[in-house]
């Protein structure tokens, strides 16, 4: 080979080896992307487009391909191809697909604190695989990888005839509904409803928009239609928004259609799993309602989901949304029937007491109540498990989870106002206590029953009879020991703070022992704080650690058992003090109970207990409303107060303690 031709040779073999690997070459080296190349390949529009034309391509990986039910067409390589090059920094809103009628593919933005994600319709985009040449023909092509195949709105079986409509919108979906491939569903109820109620023109606007329509079975029982009007129609609309599930975050609240002065709606979305299989719901809560629109959430099953349409995003939903005709009873049995419903494994518990038992008649005949239902997730502990089969205690755990009065959870926070508020509950003497934790703008409601702190993750589900709040743990069966749930309690902090000295907190660990432990709330220190300032901030010295140490021990019973305050009731009544041994000195008490409500007497004073019976895996909890410090705790020297605890110090070392105490 002459020294020209070897010349030219190297030069061409640097010029295609500096040449950008075309889209069509990336397709071919990436095997992750075989089965979408194979698809493309076979439709002879997606292939020539590929070489003579500027394109982008939207490619699901091979698992993406894997995981799909649906058709799989020559054409549907179509709806993954725009005939523009777009670029992550210009997806946005929307781009038309070359699909038959050129039906829209929808941009979601979702920003969050880590990171910026897109989706393409349902689908994630792989921001990092994202790819753009420029073709044989000079021609711009971008590549975006995506998590999920792309599924169009199409008629039914390759077979069919076409649809009346071409990328229709979501009323000539809703019209043409039986033409296309929605598996058994039928939309005829609600169809009619919406030509009834003259409401076309809801779900013929033009822009982006996400509808609800629910299927025929949601209209069972009938009476269910006649509560269905304009405002209803309205409730399953949400304007402006084309909300994907995957896109969507979830519990992000939306305003609907039904937003106005008297009326308020907003619609979210709520995902649980079901062992690996994850269940989408969509939840309306009528935050403001009128004398035919009751308040409260209602839940609905999304049972076919991401339905694209011209006009924005259409879900199939298995009943209305904002529509209250059911009892607590029926809204439980709904969710076992449908056998992955959020209340499922609660329903059974309630049925293995038997199909007529006293809690199953009270939720399906009482006319005003609320009830907090553990989750699917919460009945999976061991210590839960352990107590479903004993029936006696199972029928005493259930109704510590039904107050008799309707609490919305507006209302609960209202109570909470000005003090901690306690609702009674249907087991005779246990209480309900709530706790409002606010982080912006949101607020979560936390729930406490026989020592057990729940959180309500899913409030205001609304009935006939009352509301449902669905919350992530079991009531009275407790998993914390008296130390954990002592440092978890927020109404608890000062006395655990107290307890850091001299390491007094760490014996509450210990399960070889069982504790009673008489603790002051949080309150209880302030209005002592209030009376004796020096006392209460001497409390908190390090060099004060042992008398705080002193006083703590005075509150605590460590035994063999742990003692009920219906216990030491029995033991120590109103006339006969019962001596229990502490730590320090003997604890006597008495015990009597005034307007269902516990009082025990120490030192010759009544205290009230705010919350008896705190149960824990080592012990119980009563909390208090006033310290033990006894009167010669406290001397005044001057114008302030020292603590002073000559009488909990052997004799010998009394005058050392003194001399520390009132040192400078």
């Amino acid at each position: 080979m002459g020294p020209c031709i070897l010349l030219l040779v190297m030069c061409v073999g640097l010029v295609v080896a500096d040449r950008k690997m075309t889209v069509a070459e990336k397709l071919k080296e990436d095997a992750d992307l075989s089965q979408f190349l194979a698809l493309l390949e076979r439709n002879v529009v997606a292939n020539t487009s590929l070489h003579y034309r500027q394109m982008t391509l939207f490619a699901p990986t091979n698992e993406a391909f894997q995981r799909y039910m649906g058709e799989m067409d020559d054409n549907l390589v179509l709806y993954h191809i725009s005939n523009l090059a777009t670029t992550l920094t210009n997806l946005d809103y929307a781009i038309s697909s070359e699909l038959d009628g050129n039906p829209p593919l929808w941009v979601t933005r979702r920003h969050d604190a880590m990171h910026d994600d897109i989706y393409v319709n349902n689908a994630k985009v792989f921001i990092s695989r994202s790819y753009q040449s420029v073709n044989r023909n000079n021609k711009r092509q971008v590549l975006h990888v995506i998590d999920q195949v792309l599924q169009p709105l199409q008629p039914h079986g390759p077979g069919s005839v076409s649809s009346p409509v071409y990328s229709p919108n979501a009323y000539q979906f809703l019209e043409h509904s039986d033409v296309f491939n929605i598996g058994q569903h039928r939309l005829r109820s609600f169809r009619q409803k919406v030509n009834q109620l003259q409401k076309s023109k809801v779900f013929n606007a033009e822009g982006r928009h996400t509808f609800f329509i629910p299927v025929d079975e949601g209209f069972e029982p009938a009476a269910r239609s006649d509560l269905i009007d304009e405002k209803v129609i309205d409730g399953h609309v949400i304007p402006h928004h084309v909300l994907f599930t995957h896109a969507t975050p979830d519990a992000k609240e939306f305003e609907t259609l039904a937003f106005g002065d008297n009326v308020k709606v907003i619609v979210s979305f709520s995902t649980t799993m079901n062992g690996k299989e994850e269940i989408t719901y969509v939840k309306s809560n009528t935050v403001a309602g009128d004398a035919k629109h009751s308040r409260g959430v209602v839940l609905a099953d999304i049972v076919r989901a991401n339905i694209p349409v011209k006009n924005g995003v259409v879900h199939l939903i298995q009943r209305p949304l904002m529509v209250v005709d059911t009892t607590i009873i029926n809204f439980l049995k709904a969710m076992k029937e449908k056998e992955d419903g959020p209340l499922c494994k609660f329903y059974e518990v309630l049925m293995d007491l038997g199909p007529n038992n006293q809690f199953y008649t009270e939720l399906t005949l009482a006319k005003d109540i609320t009830l907090f239902a553990p989750s699917n997730e919460a009945w999976a502990e061991l210590s839960v498990q352990n107590i479903i089969r004993n029936h006696q205690k199972l029928k005493e755990i259930l109704n510590l989870h039904l107050v008799r009065e309707r609490l919305p959870m507006d209302a609960i926070i209202h109570n909470n106002m000005n003090q901690i508020y306690q609702a009674p509950t249907a087991l005779p003497r246990k209480y309900l206590y709530f706790n409002i934790l606010t982080r912006g703008q949101n607020q979560t409601l936390t729930v406490e029953g026989g020592g057990v702190n729940a959180t309500v993750i899913q409030p205001n589900i609304a009935a006939t009879n009352g509301f449902v709040h669905i919350i992530d743990r079991v009531l009275g069966v407790p998993y914390t020991t008296v130390f954990e749930k002592l440092k978890a309690d927020p109404m608890l902090n000062i006395t655990y703070n107290l307890g850091k000295r001299q390491m007094f907190n760490h014996q509450l660990n210990d399960m070889e022992h069982r504790y009673t432990y008489f603790v002051p709330r949080d309150h209880a220190w302030l209005k002592f704080q209030i009376r004796h300032p020096s006392a209460y901030k001497a409390l908190f010295r390090e060099d004060f650690g042992y008398f705080t140490k002193q006083i703590l021990e005075r509150h605590v019973i460590r035994a063999g058992r742990a003692y009920t305050v219906s216990d030491l009731k029995l033991l120590a009544n109103e006339t006969h003090p019962f001596v229990l041994p502490t730590s320090r000195d003997p604890l006597r008490l008495r015990v009597k109970e005034s307007d269902k409500n516990y009082y025990v007497e120490w030192n010759g004073h009544w205290i009230h207990v705010f919350r008896p019976d705190v149960e824990c895996t080592n012990g119980i909890i009563h909390v208090i409303d006033e310290p033990f410090v006894l009167e010669s705790d406290i001397r005044a020297t001057g114008a302030s107060e020292r603590l002073n605890l000559p009488f909990l110090v052997p004799v010998l070392s009394a005058s050392y303690f003194l001399t520390k105490l009132f040192e400078n």
